[in-house]
């Protein structure tokens, strides 16, 4: 006597999961402009590297004797698989089956993908599309967990602390998987076909009698403005490449250190144009980003976050092929000051980079803390000094280079303990910027002066003369003053020096990223 009915019936479940939710359900999503789970994990992954967890969950129908009569697989994807041959775990809602709510099935998966990935030490991707909880419950069969259950939320926790997590929205988010794309270390959205929301409109209008769609509640144009979605891509696979160019730069948990490569740019490579970069005159702005696209490896500037917190920059890199995080400041904005959604952009970076042992480098125009009423409102105070202490924690080697402005209490959030420190002949550092200090510090004597206008330029000349990177360097408050076209030998050999010191840093750290 053989068990061939049951491995037949094993079989069967199987082939039948992978018809998802039936041939119209997958026609309807490929007519609204997306892919489904299985077809996403085939565009990420390595060719042939999925092996798929819990293929056969679900729910079975069967006759008296036992044979399979229909089966409704768990709405939830989940299994191991390869990203330029490195390990994975890569998981995703089934919009096809009951438009991503999770089944019960379904949900013990979904919260399972924490779990395999802390318990293995690999990253972990989570591709969402799919509502929340159900009045009907999960399936309509239960009622809720027991009180002894563990919280949820603790594997979730437990990883962003553990290994890097990734998420992609691909269609509507609502709910609890809405809250799941938020904990990560990277997010992505497309721009044509995903939204995240709380609620949708249905409820939304019924609760608040608010009539929105669900684009204006919660399309790529919200929240790539308010920092719940990092980055936008113009389709699916757009939104993968990112996630596989995230991975490159990060290693496959805590326990090990970013992947350096063989350089293939010149470590002594010097752009002639950074010379004339910055403008004589202090009120001109110039192209950060092409900043540093003459210092780091060619080609290598990963940038996160862009339409939030605009005055800073954030993005990884690749310095002589050694992964490194990037903080930058984008004068076109606030002249590159520090607002509230900018501090909590910089602590948010500060803490990921500290988490997976990214040496940093910023390359400072930082004028300080954003001023006026909308910032206090914001509380920008709190917000700015939260990320100052958290680079003031920081253990991971730090360098800086001045590239112009250095003031108030934000500089320091620039800054990481024990940083390396250069400075461009353009650099102005101080308390604070040259006109406000005068207007202050001047105020009296500049309304008495026969020609009150040409007083406070002589004194914002003299003050500014203060103010100078030689006299920095000549003291030793910084540790060179270079040439500008130096920058990139400079930072290579700094790349050489810290090797050494990378392998100390491995293991968790006493804070990670939250969200």
């Amino acid at each position: 006597m053989s068990w061939e009915k049951e491995t037949r019936d094993i079989e069967a479940k199987r082939a039948l999961a992978k018809e998802q939710g039936g041939a119209a359900g997958v026609t309807r999503q490929h007519n609204a402009g997306r892919q489904t789970i299985r077809e996403r994990i085939d565009m990420l992954l390595d060719s042939g590297s999925f092996h798929e967890m819990g293929a056969a969950a679900g729910v079975a129908e069967r006759d008296n004797d036992g044979t399979l009569q229909s089966f409704t697989p768990a709405n939830f994807v989940l299994g191991f698989g390869e990203i330029a041959g490195r390990r994975c775990v890569v998981g995703g809602e089934d919009f096809t089956l009951r438009g991503g709510s999770p089944n019960e099935s379904g949900l013990r998966k979904s919260i399972y993908a924490e779990d395999m990935a802390c318990r293995y030490r690999v990253p972990l991707i989570r591709m969402h599309e799919g509502g929340g909880g159900s009045v009907t419950g999960a399936g309509g069969k239960t009622v809720g967990n027991s009180p002894s259950t563990p919280p949820r939320f603790r594997s979730v926790a437990r990883a962003l602390g553990t290994v890097p997590v990734v998420t992609a929205a691909l269609g509507p988010v609502a709910g609890l998987p809405a809250s799941r794309l938020v904990a990560s270390h990277f997010s992505v959205m497309t721009k044509e076909t995903a939204q995240v929301l709380i609620a949708g409109p249905a409820v939304v209008e019924r609760a608040l009698r608010e009539k929105k769609t669900k684009e204006e509640l919660g399309g790529a144009q919200v929240h790539t403005r308010n920092g719940v979605v990092d980055n936008l891509a113009k389709d699916e696979e757009d939104a993968l490449a990112q996630v596989r160019t995230f991975l490159s730069y990060l290693p496959q948990n805590v326990w090990e250190l970013p992947p350096r490569i063989d350089p293939m740019d010149d470590p002594d490579r010097q752009d002639e144009a950074l010379l004339s970069l910055i403008p004589r005159d202090r009120r001109q702005i110039f192209d950060i980003r092409k900043l540093l696209g003459m210092i780091l490896d060619d080609g290598s500037f990963f940038e996160m976050a862009r339409g939030y917190g605009r005055g800073q920059v954030i993005g990884l890199a690749r310095m002589n092929g050694q992964p490194v995080g990037i903080l930058a400041n984008d004068g076109r904005f606030y002249a590159g000051a520090m607002t509230a959604n900018g501090a909590v952009k910089v602590r948010r970076f500060v803490e990921f980079c500290q988490t997976f042992h990214l040496p940093i480098i910023a390359f400072v125009d930082e004028p300080g803390f954003m001023i006026g009423s909308q910032s206090e409102n914001a509380g920008t105070i709190r917000a700015g000094t939260a990320a100052v202490l958290a680079v003031a924690d920081c253990t991971v080697p730090w360098a800086s280079v001045v590239v112009r402005k250095s003031f108030g209490v934000a500089q320091s959030a620039h800054y990481g303990p024990d940083a390396y420190i250069l400075g461009w002949p353009s650099a102005e550092m101080g308390a604070l910027p040259v006109e406000g200090g005068v207007a202050v510090a001047f105020g009296r004597e500049i309304a008495a002066a026969p020609d009150p206008e040409a007083r406070r330029l002589e004194l914002e000349q003299q003050m500014a003369a203060r103010q100078s990177p030689a006299a920095r360097a000549e003291s030793f408050s910084m540790h060179e003053l270079i040439d500008p076209r130096e920058t990139r030998p400079r930072l290579s050999a700094w790349i050489e020096w810290i090797q050494p010191l990378l392998p100390d840093l491995k293991g968790p750290v006493s804070f990670s990223m939250r969200c």
